[in-house]
């Protein structure tokens, strides 16, 4: 898996598609990903303790990460990620300005 949690992507496909959002949960299992206002869809609720109201409520629905493109903070496109170093020396890399995704520690 090249997108990690708190990656800014970019949907590529689908009914969302163009929209840009933050990666809040990946799931390698399955191959799928939940991002903040990307493929939101509703949910009908009855009152209770966690809604008191009840109603509408808009929810973050997982889609596959293949309709995803990771936005680039350097050169702020949508880019393919590719992967520089040896051994624990790894880090993620834009694949067309050569910056790397990942925060430095």
């Amino acid at each position: 898996m090249k997108i990690k949690r708190g990656d800014t992507i970019l949907v590529t496909k689908g009914k969302d598609r163009g929209k840009t959002g933050k990666v809040i949960n990946v799931d390698k299992k399955s191959g799928k990903i939940i991002a903040d206002s990307v493929n939101i869809f509703k949910s009908h609720a009855k009152p209770s303790n966690k809604y008191p109201q009840g109603g509408i409520i808009d929810k973050n629905m997982p889609f596959r990460i293949e309709n995803a493109a990771v936005v680039c903070p350097g050169c702020s496109k949508a880019t393919r990620v590719k992967v520089s170093g040896l051994g624990k020396d790894k880090h993620r890399v834009c694949a067309k300005c050569k910056e790397t995704l990942d925060a430095v520690k």
